[in-house]
């Protein structure tokens, strides 16, 4: 447990993890693998929750990888302030640091996707001396995303739209709240997961709290950095959210070993594409050591 950031110790890297704090909030954990492997930590999106990974952490521990996979901040139900402004993007990547202080990590293999995804790129461009690698499944990196949009490209912004839409003060929850389930099993989700994911999210302030990353957005500018650590970007051709244009620009967005995984799927990779993401994730891994 640790609320520092920067000079990891030695505590907790031979201890299961279950729960670590950062400024008085506390994070569950999920901690599994072999404890002395390479720290793979794994960051979920929007609106899904660490148990997105489970079909993904068995194959990773198999290379005998160790995994933290947190319910981030306004999933866990001890870290869920209220203010959007908690919800910025500098205090979402320094939760990942703090993770990896945690265990007395000094430097992680971060993997994410969607929400985790962009993450994942803003820890590895803020903090590239506590990233050995990023591993990204859809997200492209948000320099490119924003290039997309800034250059007017209408097919990611009709994919973006909802970004907006959720800028706006308690609507969002009231419309999507009793509808999440259906719309996540008609999005492409398999049913039990979309049902799990929106049971976790009916949990008070859950939702709110989860669109306040949305809602933050625009208050954290100038925070993402191009990322100069070994990456991957993981992209489903059929994603419905994340269009081709950003993808092909994130090869500019990355000043180190880069590779672009093109898969025949869409949005809901961790769930869909277990086996495909498992080893692009190890391949990046391993290709650092």
């Amino acid at each position: 447990m640790t609320e520092r950031l920067g000079s990891p110790s030695t505590v907790g890297r031979q201890q299961r993890l279950t729960n670590f704090t950062r400024g008085g909030l506390d994070f569950d954990v999920t901690d599994s693998g072999p404890i002395d492997g390479p720290v793979v930590v794994l960051l979920h999106g929007f609106p899904t929750d660490r148990s997105s990974w489970d079909r993904i952490s068995p194959l990773l521990h198999a290379a005998g990888l160790r995994t933290l996979a947190p319910d981030q901040r306004g999933y866990s139900p001890g870290a869920r302030p209220r203010k959007r402004t908690a919800y910025r993007l500098g205090e979402l990547a320094d939760d990942v640091v703090a993770l990896a202080d945690a265990v007395g990590a000094g430097a992680v293999h971060v993997v994410g996707h969607d929400w985790g995804g962009a993450i994942a790129w803003l820890v590895a461009g803020r903090h590239p001396d506590r990233v050995a690698s990023v591993t990204v499944l859809s997200t492209p990196h948000p320099v490119a995303l924003n290039q997309a949009l800034r250059s007017g490209d209408l097919d990611q912004i009709r994919r973006s739209w909802y970004m907006a839409a959720f800028q706006l003060p308690h609507l969002p929850e009231r419309l999507l709240g009793p509808r999440l389930e259906g719309i996540l099993r008609r999005g492409g989700l398999p049913e039990a997961d979309a049902a799990r994911y929106a049971a976790h999210l009916a949990e008070p302030g859950a939702l709110a709290a989860a669109i306040n990353w949305y809602r933050a957005a625009p208050l954290s500018s100038g925070v993402a950095h191009r990322c100069r650590v070994p990456a991957t970007l993981v992209w489903g051709r059929r994603d419905p959210f994340l269009g081709p244009l950003a993808t092909r620009l994130t090869a500019h967005a990355v000043l180190a070993d880069y590779e672009l995984v093109e898969l025949d799927a869409g949005h809901w990779l961790p769930e869909r594409a277990p086996e495909e993401c498992a080893a692009a994730i190890i391949a990046r891994v391993t290709s650092v050591g």
